[in-house]
């Protein structure tokens, strides 16, 4: 729907790219607004926008007056029709908030919610998995730790149904993604909090919720025993480095090693604090090189084929902010493709040209 700009509110979510005089959006669709993008709307005398009918913390965004109706903006969330992804991810993480506040207070995990969280999203994001690398557009700085566990659940199973693994193995990985951070409920608030950067000592007290976790899940009967190691192992690193064992290779169970590459990799595409938020293919690339020795590289490769199979027609704006059109992407080599620049026509083979990379996919 289009609102008159007096009408947004911090947490709407842009539904269509944003232009003003330039060839380029000012504000990417998918954005999160705020109140300094509202002054940059105000700046460049933005009058209306088009945004989704559901804010980033789950709530309905009901203005006074809605301008127009229509518009490709994501599903409608009142009037039946089909919810879309982005939709269905947002209420999700509102259900799993509320659970995770019920851990806070004392309760034991509910599987049977979990499951009714990740699964319908699981089947959601199997009919649209290109838009399963572009959630992390949704990321915010308070709702952080909620989004993060539903998103590594949805990409752990995608991930696991990559590799080929039969629909039990997917359905564990996306509830045990989901659940591998359950324990930071038992983490002190003030730190999972915190604007600053943690001391030492914070840092160890919150490399202890993979212990967490599994204590918590550890009666759970629905769950496997190896992904309940999974849960336990997710941060172990292949090359020994990782918590809370330093277990090396062989120690590390599959399903700690593809929660693994989920966590991080969608961690690294979300805004954080001190650091801005990564292309999915910028991400992929210094997890297979800068990190190279700590992930697998099976499950690397998933998210790899994953991002081949969106991304043809793609625009990207590359490191040196020229905006550019994906032509072909080869397997070998997926985080580098042949790129034709938009205002030139000028192609580019960035495995050629390695001082150039993916910045940001452009909604």
């Amino acid at each position: 729907m289009r609102v008159d700009l007096k009408e947004l509110q911090e947490g709407c979510i842009v539904s269509a790219d944003i232009y003003s005089l330039t060839n380029r959006p000012i504000i990417s669709k998918k954005t999160i607004i705020t109140n300094e993008l509202i002054e940059v709307l105000k700046a460049f005398m933005v009058k209306e926008v088009a945004v989704d009918k559901l804010m980033v913390n789950g709530s309905p965004f009901i203005p006074k007056e809605v301008l127009h109706e229509g518009g490709k903006e994501s599903g409608n969330v009142s009037s039946g029709k089909e919810v879309s992804l982005e939709d269905a991810f947002i209420m999700g993480v509102q259900e799993y908030k509320r659970e995770f506040n019920n851990w806070q207070a004392g309760l034991p995990i509910d599987i049977s919610r979990i499951r009714n969280i990740m699964i319908p999203l699981v089947e959601k994001s199997e009919t649209v998995p290109s838009k399963l690398f572009s959630l992390h557009h949704l990321s915010t700085e308070d709702e952080y730790l909620f989004q993060h566990a539903v998103a590594v659940g949805l990409i752990s199973a995608f991930i696991g149904k990559r590799l080929k693994m039969n629909k039990g193995d997917i359905v564990q990985l996306a509830i045990g993604g989901c659940l591998s951070d359950s324990g930071m409920a038992k983490i002190k608030p003030a730190i999972l909090t915190k604007k600053s950067t943690l001391t030492q000592q914070e840092f160890e007290d919150i490399k202890r919720h993979t212990t967490y976790s599994y204590k918590m899940v550890q009666n759970i009967s629905l769950l496997r025993e190896s992904m309940k190691i999974g849960i336990l192992q997710h941060h172990e690193r292949l090359d020994g480095s990782g918590y809370p064992l330093g277990e090396q290779d062989k120690k590390i169970n599959i399903f700690a090693k593809i929660i693994g590459v989920a966590d991080t990799f969608h961690a690294m595409t979300c805004s954080r604090l001190y650091r801005r938020k990564q292309s999915p293919f910028r991400v992929l690339e210094m997890m297979l090189q800068d990190m190279f020795g700590k992930y697998d590289i099976t499950a690397m490769q998933a998210i790899g084929s994953g991002i081949m199979t969106f991304s043809i027609g793609s625009n990207v704006k590359l490191s040196d902010e020229r905006v550019a059109e994906i032509l072909f992407i080869e397997e070998k080599s997926p985080t580098r493709p042949l790129v034709k620049i938009i205002h030139t026509g000028e192609l580019i083979h960035l495995e050629k040209n390695r001082q150039l990379f993916i910045d940001e996919v452009l909604k």
